[in-house]
């Protein structure tokens, strides 16, 4: 568990820019107790300081996780965010996207969103946005980007892709395996 390079800080801050804007602040000024992000076996986690301080005890080898996983570093050093970050992301989002609810499963499954399944979208999103995905309850589904601004919604054919899917809720049953 070491900290991040100033590379890896910006390529994550970057992708979180992406869903929060400055509402990222938020996060990394957590307002109850200090939290730092640490990077474990091409993982970065989400960690409160005094777990960190608690984690020191124990081998590298032996700390399976510490945290909350935010996103994976792949082999050509890009940044993945992952699933698992999904409420601290729907928390401090910008712009959001409610599901019908025939539509849910169908994004579950790991699909795109498509302009008959979308129920409400916020206002003034721009082409390759970072959305929030929400069921009509109000309960964060996953998240992804936007294909066409909202400006173009309207016009755009039933069928047309709406949200690019990046990982939903149904990937803890898909992916378990490879998950952690």
């Amino acid at each position: 568990m070491r900290p991040l390079t100033d590379d890896e800080l910006r390529a994550l801050l970057e992708k979180l820019m992406k869903f929060l804007g400055k509402n990222v602040e938020a996060i990394l000024r957590h307002p109850t107790e200090p939290h730092c992000f640490r990077l474990h076996k091409d993982r970065i986690y989400y960690v409160s300081e005094t777990l960190m301080k608690l984690a020191t005890n124990f081998p590298r080898k032996q700390l399976m996780h510490l945290g909350t996983c935010f996103a994976k570093i792949t082999h050509s050093g890009r940044v993945h965010l992952q699933i698992t970050c999904l409420d601290f992301l729907a928390e401090h989002c910008l712009h959001k996207v409610w599901l019908k609810p025939t539509a849910e499963m169908s994004f579950l499954y790991g699909n795109h969103v498509t302009k008959a399944g979308l129920g409400r979208i916020t206002d003034g999103a721009a082409q390759y946005a970072g959305v929030i995905v929400f069921n009509m309850q109000d309960t964060p589904l996953g998240f992804g980007v936007l294909a066409h601004p909202t400006s173009k919604c309207k016009d755009l054919e039933p069928t047309a892709n709406v949200v690019l899917h990046q990982a939903d809720v149904g990937e803890y049953l898909r992916l378990e395996d490879q998950m952690f």
